[in-house]
């Protein structure tokens, strides 16, 4: 059985609101030195199958085309063993 570990963020060029938000309370808190907050998303996809190559595969596959959208976000994964 492997686990696919994914990270989804938005492109460096691409404007973060939401992250902007977080450093903004963060400063109210307190943190001043926050200079930048950038909002990601993480999943996990467990797969029945010991096949990385094959597995790899059907990450790219889904990621590409469901979890992040190739216009304003980039992705990178890890596979595990579980």
């Amino acid at each position: 059985m492997l686990i696919a570990k994914i990270f989804v963020q938005l492109k460096p060029s691409v404007l973060d609101p939401q992250g902007k938000a977080v450093t903004n309370s963060l400063h109210n808190l307190g943190f001043n030195q926050v200079h930048e907050t950038r909002i990601s998303k993480y999943i996990e996809i467990r797969f029945d199958s010991n096949d990385k190559t094959e597995t790899a595969k059907q990450v790219e596959k889904i990621c590409d085309s469901l979890l992040a959208n190739p216009n304003t976000e980039t992705y990178h994964f890890e596979l595990q063993e579980c």
